[in-house]
């Protein structure tokens, strides 16, 4: 974990690679999980039988599954002492670049691209990439906006 004592203190990392998270295992519960949550059942991410006949040879994560992972692995990487809120305000560009099979594991390069003043605090946009354990590839990259309120 890393920690800034203000957003200033993160701010004037702009251009830099400012932390790595540890590395997070995507398994088929949590997979299957996510399809309960978004009505996205195909048999790809949920039936492992199939998906070993099919062109990965296993179930694989939906990609805004691997997108979704972002939020999480930041929050588990990245903390600003002084910070009273922070939320969601977009993205930029996203690519899925490599399929995630079931039982890989993931982890997140977090490159701080801008840190704009607003009221009250920043916005700070964040090139994530999703590396994938063992893959010369990144399973995605994602350019994320947030807002820091202190």
């Amino acid at each position: 974990m890393r920690t800034f004592n203000t957003l200033a203190e993160l701010a004037a990392c702009v251009g830099q690679e400012v932390a790595v998270s540890d590395w997070h295992t995507v398994t088929q519960q949590h997979i299957d999980q996510f399809a309960d949550a978004t009505g996205d059942h195909q048999w790809i991410h949920v039936d492992p039988e199939r998906a070993r006949a099919g062109p990965f040879g296993a179930t694989i994560a939906h990609g805004f599954l691997t997108l979704s992972l972002i939020a999480g692995l930041a929050d588990r990487t990245v903390r600003i002492a002084d910070l009273r809120m922070g939320i969601n305000y977009g993205l930029n560009k996203v690519r899925f670049i490599a399929p995630v099979p079931a039982g890989s594991r993931v982890r997140s390069r977090m490159e701080l691209l801008e840190a704009t003043p607003i009221e009250g605090g920043r916005q700070m946009v964040w090139r994530n990439t999703i590396e994938l354990e063992g893959s010369d590839k990144p399973a995605c990259v994602a350019e994320s906006v947030a807002r820091y309120y202190a």
